[in-house]
């Protein structure tokens, strides 16, 4: 188990499934941080509901994993892949959730813009191996494969 910084304030418990190479993230965390709620986890059932009412399986996607608690036990914690987090953050009204939803609008937008023409892809793949420091030489040679 480990956690994984979301938006600059807090820690979220998440957990890396070696075997089908996903994270899970927790369901509570990512609502206390969202929404900056005391009982997140009415949050999380009044939005499971209302959820449920628009038709989203978004919920049946949970699946339980033991986290370690404030108090140090662990509790069966509710979890969802990337994938569905990212859904769950849309589902949140929440000022905090805006820079975020911003930038899976954009990410989303960018891989439609490479579907259509996919050297854009490898445009992006040097500039973000540049700002991660690596050499055009570095580079040059993972492109020529």
């Amino acid at each position: 188990m480990s956690n994984i910084k979301l938006f600059e304030q807090k820690q979220v418990r998440s957990h890396w499934d070696e075997e089908n190479e996903k994270w899970y993230l927790s369901v509570i965390d990512i609502i206390e941080i969202l929404t900056g709620s005391t009982i997140p986890k009415r949050y999380r059932s009044d939005l499971k509901k209302k959820l449920t009412n628009e038709g989203s399986q978004l919920y049946e996607k949970i699946v339980q994993l033991k986290f370690e608690a404030a108090d140090g036990k662990k509790y069966a914690t509710d979890c969802l892949e990337t994938q569905d987090v990212f859904r769950l953050i849309q589902s949140i009204p929440s000022p905090k959730a805006e820079p975020f939803k911003l930038w899976l609008s954009k990410v989303a937008a960018e891989r439609l813009d490479e579907m259509q023409d996919p050297e854009l892809t490898i445009d992006r793949a040097v500039e973000e191996y540049l700002q991660l420091g690596y050499s055009e030489n570095w580079i040059n040679q993972r492109l020529e494969r």
